[in-house]
């Protein structure tokens, strides 16, 4: 008998999903989905009425580059596909900078990622653009559904079958289970600077605004356009038994997300902008954390396992 979240769970087949999310959840769900879209709707009356200041875009860009991170680096290479080990204050740091991007507990976030390499592209994925099948309305209704429609599933994804590492860690638990303390972070600390700096509450509006709102909406919709497009647009170097296309346009701002192809066809690896002239950030930040000593056993790409990954 194991415990989730202080909940007895029998031993055994774990099944994919471990029941319902509950009214608030889907509420909140909603709430963050809506609301920063609405208010980038907004950001073009509001900048050419009164605009915005240096100390906006320095918040928007920084905390936008936090989470941004703490998704690529640490949700998603780290603790997803164990590409590299980490010293535990850079695994709890990575936790809560992911945190910040507001998409999820970090155990949730890696049963639903880890779900959708098990099925990638097939029954059980749960957020494939083919789910619909190959027609032009089939797939525009899978885009819709693989960017932001399979948030909505009413079932969650089981942590104990597809996370037991990380419900296993204390510490990751803890940051797990205060997601909502650290979306309150996210979203009240860019007011909270910009009025400082500013010694006005004017300031902290509009930090309010595309510091927490507007950023939060673009560091969403880039995260999503993994799911989408980039299992429908762009090229396929790399031998991969779904989808998956590396799609350039979005690397610079998905920090070397968008290089999907190779994720897909090698999904442990740390770097997956391998080709020239492929920028991947988060390769290097994960760099530099080995560099200092924080990070250890990456799996850094070999020429030789590229080689036989090439399509054709």
């Amino acid at each position: 008998m194991t415990l989730i979240d202080d909940r007895p769970v029998a031993d055994g087949p774990k099944p994919v999903f471990e029941g319902t999310k509950r009214p608030g959840e889907q509420f909140m769900l909603y709430a963050f989905v809506i609301v920063p879209f609405l208010a980038f709707v907004a950001a073009i009356p509001i900048v050419w009425g009164w605009g915005m200041g240096w100390t906006d875009v320095a918040l928007m860009v920084v905390f936008y580059f936090i989470g941004v991170a703490g998704v690529t680096v640490g949700f998603h290479r780290l603790f997803t596909h164990g590409s590299f080990k980490a010293n535990r204050p850079l695994r709890d740091a990575l936790a809560i900078a992911g945190s910040l991007a507001i998409e999820g507990p970090v155990i949730r976030w890696v049963a639903d990622h880890r779900r959708h390499h098990a099925h990638s592209d097939r029954d059980g994925d749960p957020h494939s653009p083919w789910r619909y099948g190959t027609s032009t309305r089939a797939l525009a209704k899978g885009l819709f559904y693989a960017h932001i429609g399979w948030m909505f599933d009413e079932q969650h994804t089981n942590r104990e079958k597809y996370a037991p590492d990380l419900l296993a860690d204390r510490d990751l638990n803890f940051i797990s289970r205060t997601f909502g303390m650290w979306t309150a972070v996210s979203l009240l600390l860019p007011p909270l600077i910009g009025g400082l700096v500013t010694m006005s509450w004017t300031g902290a509006l509009t930090a309010f605004f595309w510091g927490s709102l507007v950023r939060t909406f673009v560091v969403h919709h880039v995260t999503w356009s993994i799911n989408s497009i980039c299992h429908t647009v762009g090229e396929r170097p790399f031998q991969a038994r779904d989808k998956s296309t590396n799609f350039w346009p979005l690397a610079i701002l998905s920090l070397g997300e968008s290089w999907h192809n190779m994720h897909h066809a090698d999904p442990t690896a740390a770097r997956h902008g391998v080709l020239r002239g492929q920028v991947d950030a988060s390769a290097r930040i994960i760099w530099i954390f080995e560099k200092l000593g924080w990070a250890t056993d990456v799996r850094w790409p070999k020429p030789e396992r590229l080689d036989k990954l090439k399509a054709g």
